[in-house]
């Protein structure tokens, strides 16, 4: 049994001490104490809490890993946030015009991937256990939105049918404007009976779409989504932004930095998240690797009323980044990589001469290596919009401008 005091909080949300010693749902100042085992201390026992310590507003908080930071308070999750992308634009010598950071209400999550494994009784549906295979059911969940919530009965019925008591397997629930879309993965393909049995779910439960791993079974409605002025239905298991709120503010801030461009290009655009409400003031051209993304987003396109001409190019911008000739006709980049980041695409976008670039991006570390990328090749950091979507968690998004100097 040892001791120690917590200095900082790692990218992972866990309290670091001196050793390093990490100890996980600490705050900074706080003594603690309890056995280490690998540089991890296992059950501690908090002796002097810190004063941005609260009683976590949920009541899986304890068992329930989806979570990391609901025993700090909402301006000590809000700072730390902030600070974590200060850090890593200082590591590159980088600074910015920070606006204060929006968060998603609780109960707001419109989008998540829950874990099934059937029991003796029935099914368990839920999140796991911090650093655990367990699952743990989650009926008064304070970040799901309530329309989820209403799915765990179907989710529960379509696990009796494709888990077992030794495997488990994945279901990726989105709420869409006509009913809850259900993806489940690792489950093998159906056979006769079950795909009876799971479109009968389907209808029982009212989804609006169910995909077992890459099979079609229902369609009651199109599941689809509000994109600026256009309607898209993805195809399943698409990106989608987590909360309704973070994509609005997302969008603003990437308006915002592209307005008064008549040509504008949209990189990793996935089913039109930024392209479509983009293309209400500007030419877009959308580029993306996945075929079927591209497809949703021409035809909400096509169907909706009021927009200027958009394209579409199915293309792996790692292996096949633009060049600077086919930047050149565009007066705006739209930038919204994975968690790598876009390191290839970024020294291409650095040798153009656009005046105007707007990059979404959820990884504070890689993002502040491309934006450094950019400002060694004449580019100017200018505000930057840091986007709370997933409440209590570790994870930061951001939206930055980059204009030509």
């Amino acid at each position: 049994m040892i001791e120690v005091t917590i200095e900082r909080l790692g990218h992972q949300g866990d309290g670091i001490a001196t050793g390093p010693v990490f100890v996980a749902q600490t705050l900074p100042g706080e003594t603690v104490s309890g056995e280490v085992q690998d540089g991890c201390m296992v059950a501690p026992k908090i002796i002097t809490p810190s004063a941005d310590r609260v009683r976590p507003p949920c009541s899986h908080a304890k068992s329930c890993g989806g979570c990391l930071l609901q025993h700090a308070s909402d301006d000590f999750v809000a700072n730390w946030k902030l600070g974590v992308v200060e850090t890593a634009l200082a590591a590159q010598g980088l600074r910015a015009e920070m606006r204060p950071i929006v968060t998603s209400p609780p109960k707001s999550r419109r989008r998540a991937t829950l874990s099934g494994r059937r029991t003796k009784k029935g099914a368990l549906v839920g999140f796991h256990m911090r650093a655990s295979d367990t699952i743990i059911q989650i009926p008064n969940c304070e970040l799901l939105h309530p329309s989820l919530l209403s799915a765990m009965s179907a989710l529960a019925a379509l696990t009796t049918i494709g888990a077992s008591r030794k495997s488990e397997i994945s279901l990726l629930v989105a709420q869409s404007d006509s009913g809850i879309d259900v993806t489940v993965k690792g489950v093998g393909p159906a056979d006769g009976k079950q795909r009876v049995e799971l479109a009968g779910i389907a209808e029982a439960y009212g989804l609006a779409r169910l995909t077992w791993d890459d099979e079609l079974i229902a369609q009651r409605f199109p599941p689809a989504q509000q994109f600026g002025p256009a309607s898209v239905v993805p195809p399943p298991g698409a990106f989608l932004q987590a909360t309704l709120e973070g994509e609005k503010i997302l969008n603003s801030t990437v308006i915002e930095t592209i307005s008064g461009a008549k040509h504008v290009v949209d990189l990793f655009a996935g089913c039109g998240t930024f392209s479509l409400p983009a293309a209400a003031h500007s030419e877009v051209h959308a580029v993306e690797s996945d075929a079927l993304m591209l497809a949703a987003l021409d035809k909400g396109w096509r169907l909706a009323q009021g927009l200027k001409r958009v394209t579409t190019e199915t293309r792996d911008l790692f292996r096949r980044p633009l060049m600077p000739d086919e930047l050149k006709r565009f007066d705006a980049v739209v930038i919204d990589p994975p968690r790598a980041g876009a390191e290839a695409q970024v020294r291409e976008l650095g040798k153009s001469n656009i005046p105007r670039i707007a990059m979404v991006s959820c990884n504070p570390v890689t993002f502040a290596r491309d934006a450094k990328h950019l400002v060694d090749h004449g580019y100017q950091l200018g505000v930057l919009q840091v986007v709370d979507q997933f409440r209590w968690s570790p994870h930061i998004e951001l939206c930055a401008a980059f204009r030509k100097t």
